[in-house]
């Protein structure tokens, strides 16, 4: 299997806002916002100092790239 980053942002589905999240595979819900992304984070258990969100050794964005929702 393939290295895959822990926390994947699948692209937004035609006709429907937000992303959905997981981490580690499990669905953590849809993100409409960089910040709803970080509240997803931190609820796994993911701190502050942890959150690059642009570290793509940390988060895999699918789709038209990060931070556009």
């Amino acid at each position: 299997m393939p290295w895959q980053a822990p926390i994947v942002v699948h692209p937004p589905r035609a006709g429907r806002p937000g992303r959905r999240v997981e981490v580690r595979g499990v669905a953590l819900g849809t993100a409409y916002s960089d910040a709803d992304l970080v509240e997803f984070l931190r609820r796994a258990g993911l701190s502050d100092a942890d959150m690059a969100l642009d570290d793509p050794h940390l988060v895999e964005w699918r789709g038209p790239g990060a931070h556009a929702w």
